[in-house]
């Protein structure tokens, strides 16, 4: 089988690039003088700043941000559950006859774990979020911190499920240099997007679904959510699932085209 997993393989690669940037760094200020010097250090570290803010960079570890395929098909996928959502996304979805990854946090599925054993039992996939989804640090945390974050996701995940999670998504999408580590412990392959409408905190479902409308292509990931506040991801799962219809996509988790290669 021909698969597109790919778990982070020299998860510490960044350091030994991050340190040859550093000596760069200093022959530069050696050779000619403090300003050159200087703008050489502010790019070798914007550099990594960039790799983890932004989602979709590889220079860090491995990332999918689509499907590797022509046919008319999305990968749908629903972070930060489980919650009041989930039962009613699930019946939207068998409804349909659509398929979903639920990108879970480690906490949350241990206080509804029967929600965790209805996503599996439905057909769905399921993935790690995190253990406690710390929204606003999550890209700063230190090593140890980093690890118990996903250790912790994936011990409870996996018990909850009966299967250890294969995918991972960063909080919010930023994933530190510290994060290929504890991937590569876990057979995790980190997953980013390329069709969003910003549903965690638009309220408006055709304003979410004509986002993601405008990046529709074949192989597409797309991003939506479960439990927010406004309380709308129910209605935007059914307006992205009409424009889906629309023009002519249908989902399909990983697992069927890795079969299929």
């Amino acid at each position: 089988m021909n698969s597109f997993h790919r778990p982070p393989r020299h998860p510490h690669a960044w350091a030994w690039l991050f340190a040859a940037s550093q000596l760069a760094v200093v022959a530069i200020w050696w050779r000619w003088g403090w300003q050159p010097g200087l703008a050489a250090l502010l790019v070798s570290h914007l550099t990594l700043v960039w790799a983890t803010l932004r989602p979709q960079s590889r220079l860090l570890s491995p990332v999918l941000t689509r499907l590797p395929t022509a046919e008319p098909v999305v990968w749908l996928t629903i972070d930060d559950g489980p919650s009041d959502d989930t039962r009613a996304m699930l019946d939207l979805l068998d409804a349909r006859n659509a398929r979903a990854t639920f990108f879970l946090v480690g906490d949350r599925a241990q206080a509804r774990p029967e929600l965790v054993g209805e996503i599996a039992r439905r057909g769905h996939g399921i993935g790690q979020h995190s253990h406690t989804h710390p929204q606003a640090r999550f890209w700063a945390l230190p090593p140890m911190a980093m690890r118990a974050q996903i250790d912790d996701a994936q011990a409870a995940l996996t018990q909850l499920a009966g299967a250890p999670p294969r995918w991972f998504r960063a909080v919010v999408g930023m994933a530190n240099p510290f994060v290929a580590a504890a991937l590569k412990r876990h057979g995790l392959a980190r997953v980013a997007w390329s069709a969003r409408g910003f549903d965690a905190v638009m309220q408006e479902p055709a304003g979410v679904a004509s986002r993601i409308e405008r990046d529709l292509a074949p192989g597409a990931i797309v991003l939506l959510h479960e439990g927010a506040r406004h309380g709308r991801n129910v209605e935007t799962l059914a307006a992205v699932l009409d424009r889906l219809d629309q023009h002519g996509y249908r989902t399909v988790l990983p697992e069927q085209l890795e079969a299929q290669a």
